[in-house]
């Protein structure tokens, strides 16, 4: 589980890998989106690789999770990236109608891989002998 000092080193230590936005109500921190910069082979460019978005239960539904994403679609703009990627769990039925709603388009051809803890430390120890 992360830590509040992994968090603030990823946003604002020496090598900072971690961007983040926040929206706020009456001075009140109701949602966040938290992200960092990917590459796509195929354009050539880096992107924007958004890995949480949150708002609060009680402000869903009053724009404050479009209008993060408005805003990390102006940092795309302005940076000249041509993507904004996510991933949605796919029983998460409101928020990909959410989604689809701005024109995001499911990547449905695509199986997302992760390695962690052991199979990580033997594919690194390993990996090349075999």
């Amino acid at each position: 589980m992360m830590t509040e000092e992994q968090l603030h080193d990823a946003l604002f230590g020496e090598r900072v890998s971690l961007y983040g936005h926040v929206a706020e109500v009456d001075a009140i921190v109701v949602g966040f989106a938290v992200w960092f910069r990917n590459f796509s082979t195929w354009r050539g460019r880096h992107g924007i690789y958004l890995e949480d978005l949150f708002v609060t239960p009680e402000h869903r539904g009053a724009g404050v999770g479009k209008a993060l994403l408005a805003a990390l679609a102006r940092e795309c703009v302005a940076q000249g990236y041509p993507r904004l990627e996510w991933w949605v769990l796919n029983w998460n039925a409101p928020s990909i109608a959410f989604y689809r709603s701005l024109g995001a388009l499911a990547m449905d051809e695509w199986t997302v891989f992760r390695l962690t803890d052991e199979a990580l430390a033997d594919l690194a120890a390993h990996g090349a002998s075999g």
